[in-house]
């Protein structure tokens, strides 16, 4: 390996939503450092199964919002 092109890894604490730490190595911060995260495994509905707000002015609701009472009735 080339010298003085790696990062430095070193172990950082990683704080998750619901308050469990765990320590791991990182590039991130320096020693000791703690991240905190916003959004991890526990509380993101990709990996909880929860529903997410969908955007209710989408550009379908604005056309029938628009375009509604039209027919091609005769």
């Amino acid at each position: 390996m080339k010298p003085k092109i790696h990062p430095d890894y070193h172990f950082i604490k990683v704080q998750m939503t619901d308050g469990t730490v765990f320590e791991t190595r990182s590039t991130w911060g320096k020693e000791g450092d703690t991240m905190t995260l916003e959004i991890d495994p526990t509380s993101h509905p990709a990996w909880t199964g929860g529903t997410r707000q969908l955007d209710q002015g989408g550009r379908v609701a604005q056309f029938n919002k628009r375009f509604g009472g039209l027919s091609l009735k005769k």
